[in-house]
C-alpha cells in the first residue's frame, strides 16, 4: 500500500505564494512519476504540474511560468511552488503518484487533497 499525504494549503491573496508538498510511504515500490491535480468546485480535476522519475516536467498553459514543481532529495516526495497567484487558481489539489508497485506492477494513487484559496 502506498499513501500520499499533502500540505501547504492555504488561504493567500491574489498575487501571493504558497508552497504545496507531498510526502509518499509504504514499501516495495518505484516512483514512476507524481504529480499535481486540481479541482475547482463544478469544474472536472484538472493537471496542474507533472515531474517523471528522470526529472522531465509537464505544465498546465495556465500555470506556466507561476508554478514550479520539483522532486524532494529523497525521492520520495514532490513539491508544488506556486507563485502570482489568481483567484481561478482556487481549488482543492491533489497529489498524485504513478508507482510500480513489486509484484503488483503500475499502480495510480492518489492524496487526500488541500484546499487552496485566493482572494481577490
Amino acid at each position: 500500500q502506498v499513501r500520499l499525504v499533502e500540505s501547504g494549503g492555504g488561504l493567500v491573496q491574489a498575487g501571493g505564494s504558497l508552497r504545496l508538498s507531498c510526502l509518499t510511504s509504504g514499501s516495495r515500490f518505484s516512483i514512476n512519476a507524481m504529480g499535481w491535480y486540481r479541482q475547482a468546485p463544478g469544474n472536472q480535476r484538472e493537471l496542474v504540474a507533472t515531474i517523471t522519475s528522470a526529472g522531465n516536467t509537464n505544465y498546465a498553459d495556465s500555470v506556466k511560468g507561476r508554478f514550479t514543481i520539483s522532486k524532494g532529495n529523497a525521492e520520495n516526495s514532490v513539491y508544488l511552488q506556486m507563485n502570482s497567484l489568481k483567484p481561478e487558481d482556487t481549488a482543492v489539489y491533489y497529489c498524485n503518484a504513478v508507482v510500480t508497485v513489486l509484484g503488483f506492477g503500475v499502480r495510480n494513487y492518489w492524496g487526500q487533497g488541500t484546499q487552496v484559496t485566493v482572494s481577490s
